[in-house]
């Protein structure tokens, strides 16, 4: 059964691609530069497919950055040829060449504002109030940040961003919320990014957590033993005291199916309890349990526009701030992204959260 879906999709992306390469093609002739079929052809379907062509090997890793463009070409095409289509077909308008370059000019503006939204991160401030009484601090700052997906395109520079912003705003502690490399750790390793990770500085240190990602690419105690170097402490189903000040727990994510529940988690304890889970799928149990403030990121907030609106319908809380019951609840759209460095209806963003305890 699981073939015969596999074939499905492969014949309805096929046919998609196809439609895309189609209209293309009628706006490649009407402006005299079309000369050879197979070559278009072939240009066509290793540009749709060379996603999976990049990871047949290392030695073909520019193949990877070519499928990761080809999502923001393939999705905003299509929207772009079909809405292209109804305009000849509900109004006088036909001419193909006017119509193609048009719709090829505002491929290219979303191209630029989409990368430009990618990587200019912005910080988004938070102030909340929580009720505490056992905590040595009157108030604290945290950064929280998540899916920086590290590797080929949101790469070492990128990173430095983050160091410099989070720096700026001297934090009591920073909290990465899961997807931190793009499955393989490899390029975090081979670009020296642990050396820019390890600029971070907070009263009370880094912490991070497990994101599906880092499951893909099957290389957890490596990218543990990594972030360690780097200055960062993972959590797999582990709840620490930090001083006198808070609890802090980080769940393994859901696609660990073995990953304990929260209750087993919990300590005994009249501090802040703070928790990061990768997705934010169920907001409930957390709420229930006594947690304070509860972190996420995963939904990219759909990273480019219409998408978000799946991830709204599929999440309690895709993105932003949410009081839920006594839980301070917190969901990152990411720092980095994932595919193509593009972001449109959402941007690049770390978040500033001042706590006061009353």
């Amino acid at each position: 059964m699981a073939k015969i879906i596999g074939a499905l999709v492969v014949v309805i992306y096929s046919g998609l691609t196809f439609y895309l390469g189609w209209n293309a093609k009628r706006w490649i002739v009407a402006m005299d530069w079309y000369y050879n079929p197979i070559i278009f052809l072939t240009i066509l379907y290793v540009m749709s497919f060379s996603i999976v062509i990049g990871r047949l090997h290392e030695s073909l890793r520019i193949f990877s950055v070519i499928g990761n463009y080809w999502m923001f070409i393939f999705e905003y095409g299509l929207l772009l040829c079909l809405t292209a289509q109804f305009v000849m077909w509900l109004t006088p308008f036909k001419n193909v060449q006017l119509i193609g370059s048009i719709v090829v000019a505002v491929l290219v503006i979303l191209f630029i504002v989409g990368s430009y939204l990618a990587y200019s991160p912005v910080v988004r401030n938070l102030a909340v109030t929580m009720d505490k009484k056992d905590s040595e601090l009157t108030s604290m700052r945290v950064v929280v940040a998540s899916d920086f997906h590290l590797g080929v395109l949101s790469n070492k520079k990128h990173l430095q961003r983050f160091v410099n912003l989070s720096n700026e705003v001297k934090p009591d502690v920073v909290f990465l919320a899961g997807d931190l490399v793009d499955d393989d750790p490899k390029w975090f390793v081979e670009d020296g990014m642990a050396e820019v990770m390890k600029q971070l500085t907070s009263t009370y240190g880094v912490y991070g957590v497990l994101g599906n990602h880092e499951y893909y690419g099957k290389k957890i105690p490596e990218f543990v033993e990594e972030m360690d170097k780097a200055g960062v402490k993972i959590l797999r189903d582990e709840t620490i005291q930090i001083e006198k000040a808070f609890i802090l727990t980080g769940q393994e994510d859901t696609t660990n199916k073995e990953r304990q529940k929260l209750k087993a988690l919990r300590v005994e304890n009249n501090l802040p309890w703070f928790v990061m889970n990768h997705t934010p799928n169920d907001l409930v149990t957390p709420a229930q349990e006594g947690v304070d403030f509860h972190m996420s990121g995963h939904t990219h907030k759909g990273q480019m526009w219409p998408n978000h609106y799946i991830t709204a319908r599929v999440f309690e809380l895709d993105h932003g701030y949410k009081l839920k019951e006594q839980m301070h609840t917190l969901v990152s759209s990411g720092f980095g992204f994932w595919g193509p460095p593009i972001r449109l209806g959402s941007r690049s963003e770390l978040w500033v959260v001042d706590i006061t305890f009353r």
